[in-house]
């Protein structure tokens, strides 16, 4: 059975990623791409359904593991009655195919060893013809083929392939697997120790282009070099996290596609990476987004793989059993949603882009204004929302407030950097939105912005009001607003998405989900701009506390299991965590700079 979600480590090469246990197996893999299929799916079933597994044969003691550095390089010791060894599991940077090396070393003692490798392509489904090619090991069907090179004796079994073999202080056992087309000639050998040296070189190089200086700098860089293993290097685009349908609840039925490039994790993402100094990915991801969003403003999608494209159908991977019991859903059927919010989310990010000098002479501008039209024509129609609900279409405050976004950037696009446009008809678009927002989404008798127009309903996203300039967070409706979400949706000391029924609600799904640890970030944002610090610190310091042994983040937590849940790594629970601690640790943090600017 697969591991709890916080038992896993990630190893990635910028172009696919990897999840590793605690107990030395490989349970999750897809290549070549994040999204190409699973060559591992153990995570969704058993070992029949694929993984690598490199641990010790005899009891092990105790189990730890750490990143070497800021690296992604994972270091495994395991301790056993014979003594300790050690696992060393990483993916060099991509050259021509996606390789995972894996080095056991001796460190005490003489430890006997067990290899288990079975290789199950399309998601478990595929079982490999596995045949011998001058000493190694080649596993193909179909298109693929992959490739295990060792030292060490193999032999099959069961339509696995093992090995056994014992490792002493100083002993150093290299595995290679490289994923290949099978039309191709074999991949070129590779030499694990000097791989490793060069892995850490490249991990290293780039960490230092680091410029964050504030407090909590280790989760920071873990944070940031976990955004860099889930960006898909040859486009610049980054996917939301490495694995699909980890459910949101234990014993739920929410579970997701999330090895796709959301365009609402573009603003807080590109601003990660540019306070953070990491100006070529941010360059890379602007580009990805420009080419993503290229075409008829009508048919800009919330979502699009990691290369822009645009049909990602959804479908049920019916032979896997699935993690907690969930249907493994590849693709994602949300990106066919109208979700307004995010023509406001493009625009921010572009408008960002510009105010911190990349390259802004370029189509971006002439793109931006027709989006402008569609949101001027469309601003008013019902949509899915932030949270993709699968019910009925709604009129979202959240939306609204991003259509606000949209022509509050277009206006200063005119105002700071001089670009064409019909400025007032953008004004005077912004006044009436806000407007709109002011008279139908709050609730005088409550003091608090609701869901939805009409509704009793309460909504994290509603944090964002003063997060993007909408109201200052001193408003008496921004602190209604944080108090009826603190009395409502704040459960266990973090916060859930919105106001969930037992019976199906407003996103068309029974009740039940863990907390969303974005909104959770988004909270101690508010406690921050609003001069409560203390809280703000506290709501940190408990985000922070969840994190794994490795540094790492799912997408939600279940305070009554005491489980991360959700896909995993996460890159919208990293990237808020990295604007959250610059807001904590600078006296004007990237919230307080967006908020001052658009109150000026």
């Amino acid at each position: 059975m697969p591991l709890p979600i916080e038992d896993y480590a990630v190893i990635g090469d910028t172009a696919t990623a990897a999840l590793v246990g605690k107990d030395g197996s490989i349970d999750w893999l897809c290549v070549p791409r994040f999204d190409s299929g699973a060559i591992f799916a153990a995570l969704h079933g058993t070992e029949q359904h694929g993984r690598w597994l490199l641990a010790p044969a005899g009891e092990v003691r105790a189990v730890r593991r750490r990143y070497r550095g800021d690296t992604m390089v994972l270091e495994t010791e395991f301790d056993t009655d014979e003594g300790t060894v050690r696992v060393i599991d990483f993916m060099p940077p991509r050259g021509d195919a996606p390789d995972v090396v894996r080095i056991v070393e001796g460190v005490r003692g003489r430890v006997p060893m067990r290899m288990h490798l079975r290789l199950r392509f399309d998601y478990g489904r595929i079982v490999p013809w596995v045949y011998r090619e001058e000493g190694d090991l080649v596993a193909v069907a179909g298109p693929d083929a992959v490739w295990l090179r060792t030292p060490v004796e193999t032999r099959g079994e069961d339509f696995a392939t093992t090995a056994e073999f014992s490792v002493g202080p100083g002993d150093r056992a290299p595995f290679v697997l490289t994923y290949r087309p099978s039309h191709l000639p074999p991949p070129e050998p590779l030499d694990a120790i000097v791989e490793l040296g060069a892995t850490e070189g490249y991990w290293q190089g780039w960490m230092s282009a680091c410029t964050y200086e504030g407090e909590w700098r280790e989760a920071v860089v873990r944070s940031l070099l976990t955004l860099k293993t889930l960006t898909y290097a040859p486009t610049g685009g980054i996917v939301a996290a490495a694995t699909t349908s980890l459910p949101e609840a234990l014993g739920g039925i929410r579970n997701w596609d999330y090895r796709f490039c959301w365009l609402r994790d573009a603003t807080i993402t590109l601003q990660s990476l540019l306070y953070s100094g990491f100006q070529a990915e941010a360059q890379a991801w602007r580009k990805w987004l420009l080419r993503a969003i290229a075409g008829d403003p009508a048919e800009m999608q919330i979502m699009y793989g990691v290369a822009g494209e645009r049909r990602l159908t959804e479908y049920v991977a019916d032979w896997l059993p699935g993690y907690d019991g969930l249907p493994v859903r590849i693709g994602n059927a949300a990106a066919e949603q109208f979700q307004l919010d995010v023509y406001g989310e493009v625009m921010d990010a572009l408008h960002q882009g510009r105010r911190s000098a990349l390259k802004a002479q370029d189509p971006a501008w002439g793109l931006q204004v027709q989006l402008m039209d569609f949101v001027a024509g469309h601003w008013r129609d019902p949509d899915e929302g932030i949270w993709e609900v699968r019910g009925d279409s709604l009129q979202f405050t959240h939306s609204k407030l991003m259509a606000w976004v949209a022509a509050d950037r277009a206006v200063k696009g005119v105002e700071e950097f001089g670009l064409p446009g019909p400025v007032e008809q953008w004004k005077a678009l912004r006044e009436e939105i806000r407007a709109d927002i002011l008279t139908n989404a709050y609730d005088e008798k409550r003091q608090t912005f609701t869901q939805s127009y009409g509704s009793r309903e309460l909504d994290a996203a509603l944090l964002m009001v003063p997060l993007v300039g909408f109201l200052p967070a001193d408003d008496p409706r921004v602190r209604g607003t944080v108090a009826a979400i603190e009395n409502e949706l704040l459960v266990d000391g973090f916060v859930l998405r919105y106001t969930q029924p037992p019976e199906p609600g407003v996103d068309g799904l029974p009740g039940g989900e863990g907390a969303f640890l974005a909104c959770s970030f988004w909270l101690a944002d508010n406690y921050a701009l609003s001069g409560r610090d203390t809280e703000a610190r506290e709501m940190f310091e408990r985000l922070l506390a969840l994190r794994n042994d490795v540094g790492l983040l799912s997408e939600e937590y279940d305070p009554k299991a005491g489980r991360l849940v959700g896909n995993f790594p996460q890159a919208f629970s990293h990237v808020p965590l990295i604007d959250t601690a610059r807001n904590l640790s600078t006296a004007r943090g990237p919230s307080q700079a967006r908020s001052e600017e658009h109150h000026a």
